[in-house]
């Protein structure tokens, strides 16, 4: 019997997510030398960006994060596998979540229950993990402590659910029809909006033919969350085109695709480090003013396709990292106004 390569991958990563679902910080470094090469790439959100294989990824990222929140635990609620150009990657979603106890990147505790959207894939050869790519939702923790000091979300603030399906820890053998069903259904997508603006208006994308009219598009913090196809291109798309017009992927040039997209089932998948590159001007992005600054973005995306459509999908985009790109230091914006709180109160 063949070995289901896929399902291999998934319990390299299931030792993982034990591990840091009840989390031990004394242990933790040992449990993560296991799961890692240790040579392994490790590329997180920024202010972390490239960390030093599965120490550099506990001391700078994990330790801190449990130091304030210390009984934290992950939730996932996503996690398939698959292949693409010979390389195997699973692909995770959740939270972490826990009491905020103490300041993180000096956030202000607020001594409630936290949470923070992931979305972490995973590239293993053997029973090692040798690339990991990860975007964890910062903004959404400033949020939470009430300390976001950028311009307001214009889709919904809210704890992001997981599929209305409830079978997003894909299991079972790897279904490959389906799969490939699924990732041809995501390629058309992106390939027909692709097109605009270059080759026509808006009708060109075909937005009808892809997304269910139910479709809930769940945006990181920043963004939010918006519904069907109207709430899609009112608060994120409009915006996002109007700002970016000549976004691409990184394909080629200063800026060669780290991306690989991949299916389990009605699942897809997209990792990149970066995964796009565009130049802001139009009207601006986020409260950012269009001065044509080039920049690159991190856009780590799942979709979960039914009967042919797209009806949900899941999309964190390091906007921390766009923001330091053009000069401005979100997190000091953020100390700056805490502080000035302090001094009113």
């Amino acid at each position: 019997m063949a070995v289901d390569i896929h399902q291999q991958n998934k319990q390299v990563i299931r030792m993982l997510r034990n591990a840091l679902y009840d989390c031990d910080v004394d242990v933790l470094k040992d449990q993560l030398r296991q799961v890692f090469a240790s040579a392994c790439e490790v590329h997180l959100a920024f202010p972390f960006e490239d960390l030093d294989g599965p120490d550099g990824l506990f001391e700078e990222a994990y330790e801190p994060l449990l130091a304030a929140i210390p009984d934290m635990e992950r939730r996932d609620f996503i996690v398939m596998a698959g292949s693409v150009d010979g390389d195997n990657w699973v692909g995770c979603a959740g939270y972490y979540m826990g009491l905020f106890e103490r300041p993180w990147l000096d956030v202000p505790p607020t001594q409630h229950p936290v949470a923070m959207r992931y979305h972490e894939f995973f590239r293993v050869v053997g029973d090692k993990v040798v690339e990991m790519q990860a975007l964890w939702d910062i903004p959404e923790v400033m949020m939470q402590a009430n300390a976001w000091p950028m311009t307001p979300s214009l889709g919904v603030e809210w704890l992001v659910p997981g599929p209305a399906t409830q079978d997003g820890i894909v299991s079972g053998s790897y279904d490959e029809t389906k799969s490939d069903a699924s990732l041809e259904l995501i390629e058309d997508m992106l390939t027909a909006m692709g097109k605009h603006p270059l080759e026509g208006g808006v009708e060109i994308m075909e937005l009808e033919r892809f997304w269910h009219p139910k479709m809930n598009w769940y945006g990181p913090a920043g963004i939010g969350t918006v519904r069907r196809i109207s709430g899609f291109r009112n608060w994120h798309q409009i915006p996002f085109l109007k700002a970016m017009p000549d976004r691409r992927g990184s394909t080629s040039g200063a800026y060669p695709s780290a991306s690989a997209m991949f299916a389990d089932g009605d699942y897809v998948a997209v990792t990149g480090w970066p995964n796009m590159q565009m130049t802001i001007s139009g009207d601006g992005w986020l409260g950012i003013a269009p001065a044509n600054q080039e920049i690159t973005m991190r856009s780590l995306d799942f979709w979960r396709c039914e009967d042919g459509l797209i009806r949900e999908n899941w999309v964190l985009v390091d906007l921390l990292s766009v923001y330091d790109q053009i000069g401005v230091d979100v997190l000091a914006r953020m100390r700056e106004m805490m502080y000035a709180r302090q001094l009113s109160g």
